[in-house]
């Protein structure tokens, strides 16, 4: 939590009302209670968090308590949309069928949406999502909702959720992945999620794994996302990853490991946390080949034994990871 921010000369009267004793401020990481916050002799038990979830292959809304539980969720498909604003009314749609479920309005809304972005995440522009061009989604969503709203990259949200009750909880530096429709990380560096210049940061998908490679969405040429994500496969072999051949899915893994093993070397972290309908479908197949690259590349020090595993969210991960958004814009979370 935040410390208490008062001036000196409040908090100066306030120590000759309580004998002398100076007011308990709270240290930083130092929470309110878990389950609500002290009023008079009860306890206001916190509100869930609305939590949306946009993808390139699905969008979704959930809802998520303090303590990382999914409690609701409703999705439907991303290309069900024709433009812009048929989307937006799409995900509107889908927000509001959690309200209507819950007994207790949130208080916040976390979005976890595809990118890049711009202005500080006001504006989205997700790859995988070509009608949504610089979309002003967290002011569209604020007039709608009628809440405060937070939007986060959808991988980085996923950060969080597996920082705060998924696999990477306990641990300080960490990366976290999304391998499916496309690709996207998340970067914790001693307890904080990284942000860049202007909220980007952890965009592993374009690191580059293959020379003269195929092109991913933004006509890149070599990188992850050009080679290991959905519809790279799906572009490159006529057929859904689902279909891919186990050696299609070692290769996957080569791509992956040589991604994960450039960020541990660069940023001395250990570990890698990878979520996604392609991660998580290909399996041990996909998992074996990563980490056999990783321990290839990995030769320092500090990076050496680093790790790659499966997330331990799976499927709820996305939206648990947008609820996480939402509850640290709170100060209600801390890795």
């Amino acid at each position: 939590m935040t410390q208490d921010n008062r001036p000196e000369s409040v908090l100066g009267e306030h120590e000759k009302h309580n004998g002398g004793r100076k007011a308990h401020q709270r240290e930083p990481g130092e929470r309110k209670e878990q389950l609500g916050e002290r009023v008079g002799h009860t306890t206001k038990p916190t509100p869930p968090a609305l939590a949306l979830d946009i993808g390139g292959t699905k969008i979704a809304a959930g809802a998520v308590d303090i303590t990382g539980r999914l409690l609701v969720s409703f999705n439907s498909p991303t290309a069900k949309a024709t433009n812009s604003e048929e989307l937006f009314s799409q995900l509107c749609g889908l927000a509001d069928q959690v309200l209507v479920a819950l007994p207790t309005r949130p208080e916040v809304c976390g979005v976890g949406s595809g990118g890049p972005m711009r202005n500080k995440n006001r504006l989205v522009s997700p790859l995988n999502i070509p009608i949504w061009r610089d979309f002003p989604l967290r002011d569209r969503l604020e007039q709608h909702l009628k809440m405060p709203i937070h939007v986060e990259n959808d991988a980085k949200a996923l950060a969080l959720g597996e920082g705060w009750v998924g696999a990477a909880k306990g641990v300080k530096n960490y990366i976290a992945m999304v391998v499916s429709t496309g690709i996207g990380g998340g970067i914790v560096l001693e307890g904080r999620l990284l942000h860049g210049a202007d909220f980007n940061a952890g965009h592993i998908g374009h690191v580059f794994v293959e020379p003269d490679g195929h092109p991913d969405a933004a006509g890149a040429r070599g990188n992850l996302e050009g080679q290991a994500s959905g519809s790279a496969i799906l572009a490159k072999t006529g057929q859904p990853p689902a279909q891919s051949s186990d050696e299609l899915r070692q290769q996957v893994g080569v791509w992956v490991g040589r991604a994960v093993a450039s960020v541990a070397n660069l940023l001395d972290l250990q570990l890698a946390v990878v979520s996604g309908s392609v991660a998580l479908g290909f399996g041990d197949v996909f998992f074996e080949s990563a980490q056999a690259t990783i321990d290839e590349l990995c030769r320092l020090d500090f990076s050496k034994g680093t790790k790659i595993i499966p997330g331990k969210l799976k499927h709820e991960g996305p939206l648990i990871g947008a609820g996480a958004v939402g509850f640290q814009s709170l100060g209600l979370l801390e890795l």
